[in-house]
């Protein structure tokens, strides 16, 4: 139980981070393009990069130290700052173990999937902005 305390709390940081790096990088390159979103997902496949490497079995970290890094950091930290850094690191992995057509089809059906998932959210959004009254 103790578990989800760890991946909730981490979870409930990344988000703030992510809140502030966005409002700060939208204020300094504008809104046009979404600078500040990029900003996360970039930074945040950094850090999990980074976390992913030092967690491996042969990596640095102590187990009792692994497990908090991934609990907390990157399921909890990385995942509330940005869901991209574990389709970024999965991918990596998948093409560290040479699976190409695994991590070429995990790009594109992740990108093709989530527009069209957002696409139909937004009208779903819309159809239910317009039966206001009814």
């Amino acid at each position: 139980m103790f578990v989800y305390f760890w991946v909730a709390l981490g979870g409930a940081l990344g988000s703030v981070a992510r809140f502030w790096m966005n409002g700060l990088v939208a204020e300094k390159f504008g809104a046009t393009f979404p600078w500040g979103t990029l900003a996360v997902n970039v930074t945040g496949s950094f850090i999990i990069g980074i976390l992913g490497a030092l967690t491996i079995p042969e990596g640095r970290m102590d187990p009792q130290s692994r497990q908090l890094g991934t609990q907390f950091l990157m399921i909890g930290v990385c995942g509330g700052y940005t869901t991209f850094s574990s389709f970024s690191l999965q991918t990596l992995k998948l093409v560290q173990d040479r699976e190409w057509l695994y991590a070429g089809g995990n790009i594109l059906l992740s990108v093709g999937l989530c527009l069209v998932a957002v696409w139909l959210g937004y009208l779903l959004g819309t159809t239910c902005n317009s039966m206001k009254g009814n």
